[in-house]
């Protein structure tokens, strides 16, 4: 039996524009990509889908950076589920797939039967974007909120960025004839193309709490294309999403061809961790002999293990830390 059917859209991101309505966006399948997240540990079903969310997410933001940047996302909570961290590495070249990686922290004994969203408690939606050695990597926080990581993420860009955003996202594990169960997610997000600076007075804005809102970044013009846009979003169904007889071009003519949709290039996309010995042993450098000697486990070793990707490192405490002697060859 094998582990799943390879369609030529699978792990991709398509961007998009519609012409008419001055919206951009992104139409993202991560199927491989999301199993080869997932298969690296032994998650509840609660925690599965905030990490399927959250890759899905960080695949169609991710796609706006430039050619080797980083974007992380992050979610930090006081609930059962302490932590979410995604990373998304900008392809190095043109043409070239994007990486992906993705994993969560969480109390097993405080999981409880309540939906996925409400493992989470307190807390907020980080998102931080590395340009490489010599910048300042840029970070920007919002509350978690709206009941979805999806409306954490569109209250983000409203607070933010002041850039109206909308995600549409289904995932789950698909079980079809003649392969074994694997994991099929698909989302569309769509932004408003902003003209100039968004009025926005000092009162807050509409939403909870008074979080901007979409509504409140918008002339009457803008606001009627950004309605219109949402409304046809609307009746997208779970399988054009992430079934596998859809190509994402024919998605966006049957959900927005009046709207003049022109497509980019797509960006394939792939499972990938940047963890290694020499990195593990970059981090150890800092500590002293003594330092490391407190380090060792039972059997006189230095172990690490990569939270993302489960790889394991095993070393010699004497060739690791600033006074290390160099390993032999």
């Amino acid at each position: 039996m094998t582990t799943g059917t390879q369609i030529a859209w699978d792990d991709t991101i398509l961007p998009f524009q519609l012409d008419k309505s001055d919206i951009r966006g992104r139409v993202a399948r991560l199927d491989g990509v999301l199993d080869g997240i997932l298969k690296q540990h032994d998650y509840p079903a609660t925690v599965e889908a905030l990490v399927a969310e959250m890759a899905l997410l960080t695949a169609l933001i991710g796609q706006t950076i430039s050619l080797r940047w980083k974007l992380s996302l992050q979610v930090q909570t006081d609930g059962p589920v302490r932590m979410i961290a995604t990373d998304y590495f900008g392809p190095t070249d043109t043409g070239e797939p994007a990486r992906i990686r993705a994993y969560a922290s969480f109390d097993k004994e405080r999981l409880t039967d309540a939906s996925p969203f409400e493992q989470l408690g307190k807390g907020y939606f980080a998102v931080l974007i590395d340009q490489g050695k010599g910048t300042t990597p840029y970070q920007g926080i919002a509350p978690l909120t709206g009941g979805s990581l999806s409306a954490s993420a569109e209250g983000y860009f409203a607070q933010s960025e002041q850039l109206p955003t909308r995600f549409a996202l289904k995932f789950g594990k698909s079980i079809e004839v003649g392969t074994a169960e694997h994991w099929r997610a698909g989302g569309v997000m769509l932004q408003h193309m902003p003209k100039a600076s968004p009025s926005v007075t000092g009162e807050g804005g509409s939403g909870e709490t008074g979080l901007l809102m979409a509504s409140d970044l918008l002339n009457d013009d803008e606001e009627d294309n950004w309605n219109r846009a949402n409304i046809l979003l609307d009746t997208v169904e779970e399988l054009e999403l992430i079934g596998p007889s859809l190509p994402p071009t024919d998605l966006l003519v049957r959900l927005f061809h009046e709207e003049a949709p022109r497509v980019y290039d797509a960006q394939p996309l792939r499972f990938g961790c940047t963890c290694s010995e020499d990195r593990v042993r970059q981090s150890l450098s800092i500590y002293s002999a003594k330092d490391i000697e407190h380090m060792t486990n039972d059997d006189g070793r230095v172990t690490a293990d990569c939270q993302f990707c489960g790889a394991h490192y095993d070393l010699d405490p004497k060739t690791v830390g600033f006074q290390a002697e160099k390993p032999t060859e």
